[in-house]
């Protein structure tokens, strides 16, 4: 599954994530780290101090690449609608889920406010960025009608992952675009009934 380049810390690494993105913490044991990385108990308690350990690098891991894949649709010029369309059209793993939003379903990383930091960092920051990009819509009139934008944010985070949500109990990436459609056109610009 892994390329003979990659140490065997990487290999446990992004074996944790894509285990904890299909399992969650619980449903996630050292000894199906080790195997999935093809890794030896002994390489694994050596470059960590235990599943907590290797879990929370994962977890920090997969919180970057979260912010990472989402940056380029509120860096881009544009509108502050467009910017906002652009990361709820992205390329996602819909019926997979958000590998973040899941873990706030896990009783053992909601426990933990070690492994529970880098998620709420991460959605805090998401919460930030989309916050920020209403702000200014606001600013340059693209947003008359009136908007909070903490809250507009907050609403836009459920949407996606409630999207997930759906999609995933349907079976269908049909429910995640269909609540995209509902929130662009709640957050579209609005037409005057009198034209």
């Amino acid at each position: 599954m892994y390329s003979g380049f990659m140490s065997t810390p990487e290999r446990l690494i992004e074996a944790t994530q894509e285990l904890l993105w299909e399992r969650g913490y619980v449903g996630t044991s050292p000894k199906a780290i080790q195997q999935h990385a093809g890794a030896g108990q002994g390489s694994m308690y050596h470059h960590f101090s235990g599943k907590p350990d290797l879990a929370l690098t994962a977890i920090r891991r997969t919180a970057a690449e979260m912010r990472e894949a989402a940056g380029p649709a509120f860096d881009s010029p544009g509108s502050a609608y467009e910017r906002i369309s652009r990361y709820l059209l992205r390329e996602r793993d819909v019926l997979r889920g958000c590998p973040v939003g899941r873990l706030t379903m896990d009783p053992e990383v909601i426990a933990s406010d070690e492994l529970r930091a880098p998620v709420d960092e991460t959605i805090a920051w998401l919460r930030g960025r989309l916050a920020a990009i209403v702000q200014e819509g606001l600013e340059s009139g693209e947003f008359t009608h009136p908007l909070v934008p903490d809250d507009i944010a907050a609403t836009i985070v459920a949407t996606v992952q409630g999207g997930y949500v759906l999609a995933r109990a349907s079976g269908s990436a049909e429910a995640f675009d269909a609540s995209v459609r509902g929130l662009l056109a709640l957050l579209g610009p609005r037409r005057d009934a009198t034209t």
